[in-house]
């Protein structure tokens, strides 16, 4: 299903009005979100600091004037935003194409609310795993966490890249492991089984961190939110 640009534009309107003037905004990465970018830089008299996982991102928001913090001198942030491969009902969400997920986790963390700017195609009633939960790993655990994954079901690949020679790299130096899964019936054990491996430094998979998710179709534009008391800071 191809989602046209005006849908996305329109989502990004969207997230702009409800973004505070003089306010930490995080932003993960993907066309919406530089639509969003576009958008605040054009609303007069408006000024915001972002905080950013994502180096196309940063850059971005440097080309249009944005001002940038390092992530490791901010303890808070008022909205964070960001995209994802597939967002369901419960607001569980799989994130497997960029490989920062451990740095979007922390920025989520960090923020009174982590919104997911989706379209129509992304929002299921409950996850499908077309894509693989990605596990940033130690180099010295591989072969262990490919065996602990196996027993959870999974069917493990290192992620490799025909740009680069040997296994991709994370930005913060590490491996990269795609897990497969044929079906999950429990989401959110899966979730704490994976970060239970001794290893795994964190997982794409995002139970109870998204608040809200702002889900576009081609004729509406529908919130999600999730009570707050469900959702683990």
């Amino acid at each position: 299903m191809t989602i046209s640009g005006d849908i996305k534009k329109a989502c990004a309107r969207e997230a702009l009005d409800i973004i505070q003037n003089h306010s930490v905004i995080g932003l993960g990465g993907g066309s919406t979100i530089s639509h969003l970018i576009e958008f605040i830089r054009e609303k007069p008299n408006f000024k915001i600091s972002v905080v950013t996982p994502s180096t196309s991102t940063r850059l971005l928001c440097l080309k249009n004037g944005l001002d940038v913090l390092h992530t490791e001198l901010v303890d808070h942030i008022d909205l964070a935003f960001d995209g994802c491969d597939q967002v369901d009902e419960q607001l569980n969400a799989l994130k497997s194409g960029g490989g920062i997920h451990t740095k979007e986790k922390l920025i989520a963390s960090m923020a009174d609310d982590y919104i997911l700017l989706v379209d129509e195609s992304k929002f299921v009633p409950v996850l499908t795993f077309e894509k693989p939960v990605v596990l940033e790993i130690l180099e010295d655990s591989m072969a262990y966490v490919q065996k602990k994954a196996e027993l959870l079901g999974g069917k493990p690949i290192m992620r490799q890249s025909d740009a680069k020679d040997g296994f991709t790299v994370s930005d913060n130096g590490h491996l990269l492991m795609d897990v497969y899964f044929d079906h999950v019936a429990d989401i959110s054990k899966l979730e704490s089984d994976l970060q239970a491996i001794h290893g795994v430094i964190d997982t794409s998979l995002f139970v109870d961190v998204a608040t809200k998710a702002l889900v576009a179709g081609e004729n509406n534009m529908k919130w999600y939110s999730k009570p707050a008391e469900e959702v683990k800071n």
